[in-house]
């Protein structure tokens, strides 16, 4: 069993108060308005992007993410790709440890997992167990566990494959991506990309412009990664985070969704929403970007 590293930190660790922060979440001014209900859809959604910073912050943009999944009905499996932010472990890492969470246990897809264990993928409980451990105090987001409560808000038959990347490199992100189409395809599977987008300030050692606050930074160059996923076109996404300096965290883990997503006949991409840390604090001199982004058929 993977257990929870972030309860009590990103989200709220007893159920009751976890299950109202999420509500929260939907109904807060930067949400979708109410909370997402879980109904048959037409399942075109394949896949989505969607934040990983504490729910305080980044909730409100991934309930968009969630409410776009709820509408559409839900897959019988997800696969959930998320940086390595600590660098241990297998580079490119997946896990069958199923993984607690205060709402419940979400459950490894054991089929889906076996497929999938194949070069460049590796087992490693390692990369996925210590990943923003609070006793590690990396000033970053966690990744894949913040994705798992959202999903169990909806429905307590969750079933997933996490895959962990400290390695990133458009080459290696495409060919995991192509490595999932190719085991997913003719199979009702969701996609999520989780990752941040860019980080500005003093303590991600990136800072704005003379004259620019960090979340107009943050939102210009926001903006130049977003255009590249919507034009459904991972390569020039992955340049242009390089080209750009942009300091998202899971680009890889993007541009592996991007490239399976692709392949499995996605034809259009809508942004749900954006919005920074700075629409909650109101720091001006420190900001991170959120993105809510769906990927359809």
């Amino acid at each position: 069993m993977r257990y929870p590293a972030v309860a009590g930190a990103f989200y709220e660790r007893s159920r009751d108060a976890l299950l109202r922060q999420i509500r929260e979440c939907y109904t807060h001014p930067l949400g979708p308005g109410r909370p997402a209900e879980l109904r048959s859809g037409p399942r075109r959604l394949v896949g989505l992007v969607v934040p990983h910073a504490g729910y305080v912050y980044s909730g409100p943009v991934a309930a968009h993410s969630y409410a776009a999944l709820a509408a559409d009905g839900w897959p019988a499996s997800f696969v959930v790709f998320g940086p390595n932010h600590h660098g241990q472990g297998a580079p490119l890492a997946l896990t069958s440890h199923d993984w607690q969470t205060p709402l419940g246990v979400a459950a490894i897809d054991k089929d889906l997992h076996d497929s999938l264990s194949k070069p460049p993928l590796e087992e490693d409980i390692l990369a996925h167990r210590d990943e923003h451990s609070i006793e590690v105090q990396l000033p970053f987001e966690h990744s894949i566990e913040v994705q798992l409560p959202f999903l169990q808000h909806l429905s307590d038959r969750v079933r997933f494959v996490p895959i962990c990347m400290a390695f990133q490199e458009y080459e290696l992100a495409t060919e995991v991506g192509e490595l999932v189409a190719g085991t997913v395809k003719g199979k009702d599977v969701l996609l999520i990309a989780s990752s941040d987008f860019t980080h500005v300030g003093s303590q991600y050692f990136q800072v704005p412009p003379k004259g620019r606050t960090a979340p107009a930074y943050a939102q210009e160059q926001d903006a130049k990664a977003i255009e590249p996923i919507l034009a459904l076109d991972p390569k020039h996404f992955a340049a242009k985070v390089a080209q750009d300096d942009i300091s998202m965290c899971g680009y890889g883990a993007v541009t592996a969704m991007l490239t399976a997503a692709k392949r499995l006949g996605a034809t259009e991409a809508k942004l749900l929403k954006y919005a920074t840390s700075s629409d909650v604090s109101r720091d001006t001199k420190m900001a991170v970007g959120y993105g809510a982004i769906a990927v359809y058929r």
